[in-house]
């Protein structure tokens, strides 16, 4: 803690004793996004800035190499080389982002770093050395934003990325003549993202989907493009499970409702070391993180829907595991609530799968239970799963009933169930999540007359939505570091200054003025007839904080003045400790207020 505030730091220690060997610390809001062991000595860590408590930090493209001790700093990519530089430096076009591909296969210390400069339009990729931080040249096309795939002898065989219309494209090197050759859609078809190598490198681990649905799982030869299907699901993206290396895949999870795994061969060592494991803790599912070189050692995490995680190192030789850390140790599994899946269909027929937290010991309480719809933030490349959630848990340890629906435009089912969301935020998104309260209701779990919403960034959006498009079904809406105003989004910094952020936006709220309006809370603010609570930070530059003062502004002026939480020093979603405490202790008083406990 520093003056109120989490500084990130990263902590290294020894295992399993966890005795402490060093700490490094990074500027204010920077992060360790990132970290690589690229020898038992040296790490190589990519920088990111933390824009608030409920967004993911962002990676600023900055490279650096560390001992582990602390020693031996070498900053290898990245803006401040930029910013130090003066005319003729070899570092002078650092003005761009970088991103760690790979380690050598020679086992030395150096890695491959892909490159791009934010006012060229170009790629490349170098080797660089994380001691003396020299580069070399491998390859470059001349597109921005790709990615590298390189094989196992570090042969850099695709690249691939997104064009300034959000649209894939996806490049093969011809070996020969090192030429770059862009797929075409008869193989890429509709997404196409290669994942890792056979350790021969004569085929490749890619998922693949045809026309939107979610990806199928192929092992593919790079020299005949034959495929073989090694899974697939229908409603879901999978989740893959890896060996040690030469990394292989031995087994698939999907992520829906509560996970379930799939072996890919019952016979591997990795099936019957999982199997293992998992028995040993039942309820909870076992994730392997990785393996030392020679194999005998690895690290794993157990989680659930009540346990936050614990992280373990199991020893072959000794067939044992020791307990390193929890994370959230304060935390008592057997004191959480349950998270129970749900799915039902929406009222055009689609599936809509989702999640409702039950507080502990409901079962044994006569009355129905109040309930908070709690929607995801995104609303695209998001969802939620069941694993530990701390605002539902928070919420069903003061007695509600929470639900999170994955609504159409949510992650995970493939391109065409996100584009079902495309121009539908205000529309059937808020659909599917009151046709996921009727569900609910229908059970006689909940009580009808207590319910009230609450969301974070698309989240809030939601959370002011819903209430304005079923004003007899909410009794209270609190938005939180939310976007009120569709139309104002074009007129948004990021998205005047970005064409590929634009474009975003085009593609998924449109340009039609009606539309954008009888979307927008901020312009709707006299159907709102709840009470509404809004917390925004002055510096959140994912939803700038006129959005807030917009959608304060009209509820005023509609004679329902808001609640408002306000802080000039604050981002997307607060950060600082004793604020985000307060935070929870007003939530649980302003629904106590309004449905009661």
């Amino acid at each position: 803690m520093r003056n109120g505030r989490m500084v990130p730091t990263l902590t290294i220690y020894t295992l399993p004793e966890l005795n402490h060997v060093s700490t490094m610390t990074l500027p204010k809001f920077e992060f360790p996004l990132t970290f690589r062991w690229i020898s038992n000595t040296r790490l190589v860590i990519t920088k990111g800035l933390e824009l608030g408590l409920r967004e993911i930090p962002i990676a600023t493209g900055e490279v650096v190499a560390v001992d582990l001790d602390g020693k031996q700093f070498r900053y290898l990519y990245g803006y401040d080389n930029f910013r130090s530089s003066t005319k003729g430096d070899r570092y002078g076009d650092d003005y761009g982002y970088g991103s760690v591909e790979s380690e050598s296969p020679e086992k030395n210390t150096n890695i491959f770093l892909g490159t791009y400069l934010w006012k060229v339009n170009s790629t490349s990729l170098l080797e660089v050395d994380t001691i003396t931080a020299s580069r070399r040249l491998i390859t470059s096309l001349p597109y921005k934003n790709l990615d590298f795939h390189l094989q196992n002898n570090g042969f850099p065989r695709f690249a691939s990325g997104y064009d300034d219309s959000n649209n894939m494209t996806i490049y093969r090197r011809d070996e020969s003549t090192g030429n770059w050759n862009l797929l075409p859609e008869s193989v890429v078809g509709r997404r196409y993202f290669p994942v890792a190598f056979t350790p021969d490198d004569q085929s490749f681990y890619v998922f693949r989907s045809e026309k939107g649905e979610p990806s199928i799982f192929y092992e593919e030869s790079l020299k005949t493009g034959s495929r073989k299907v090694l899974a697939s699901d229908p409603f879901e993206q999978l989740n893959i499970m890896w060996t040690g290396k030469p990394y292989q895949p031995f087994g698939v999870k999907t992520m829906r409702g509560i996970p379930s795994i799939k072996y890919l061969d019952e016979q591997s060592s990795y099936t019957q070391l999982h199997k293992l494991l998992s028995a040993q803790f039942p309820g909870s599912v076992v994730s392997f993180i990785d393996f030392t070189d020679d194999g005998e050692k690895l690290l794993f995490g157990v989680a659930s829907d009540r346990d936050p995680g614990s992280y373990y190192l199991f020893d072959k030789k000794l067939g044992t595991a020791d307990l390193l850390f929890s994370t959230l140790e304060e935390i008592d599994p057997t004191q959480m609530a349950e998270r129970r899946p749900i799915q039902f269909k929406a009222r055009d027929g689609m599936n809509i799968f989702g999640f409702i937290t039950i507080p502990k010991n409901s079962d044994t309480v006569s009355q129905k239970l109040p309930m908070v719809v709690l929607p995801h933030g995104g609303p695209h490349g998001v969802r939620d799963d069941w694993f530990f959630d701390i605002d539902a848990q928070f919420l069903a340890s003061r007695g509600y009933a929470v639900l999170q629906v994955n609504y159409r435009g949510s992650s995970g089912r493939g391109d065409s169930f996100v584009e079902k969301g495309h121009r539908e935020w205000g529309g059937k998104i808020q659909d599917d999540i009151v046709d996921g309260v009727k569900s609910v209701i229908s059970q006689g779990l909940v009580d009808a007359k207590r319910i009230c919403t609450f969301g974070a960034s698309f989240g809030a959006y939601s959370a002011l939505m819903l209430p304005l498009r079923e004003p007899d079904m909410f009794k209270c809406a609190i938005g939180y570091a939310g976007v009120y105003d569709l139309e104002y989004i074009f007129e948004e910094e990021r998205t005047k200054s970005r064409k590929s952020t634009a474009a975003y936006f085009e593609r998924v709220v449109g340009r039609d003025k009606e539309q954008l309006a009888k979307f927008s809370p901020s312009k709707n603010a006299e159907k709102i007839k709840v009470p509404v609570w809004l917390i925004h930070g002055g510096k959140d530059e994912v939803t700038p904080p006129e959005h807030a003062k917009r959608m304060r502004k009209a509820l005023i002026e509609a004679g329902n003045p808001p609640q408002w939480t306000f802080e000039d020093d604050e981002g997307h979603g607060f950060y600082d400790a004793q604020r985000r405490k307060d935070l929870y202790i007003q939530l649980e008083a302003f629904l106590k207020k309004h449905i009661g406990k």
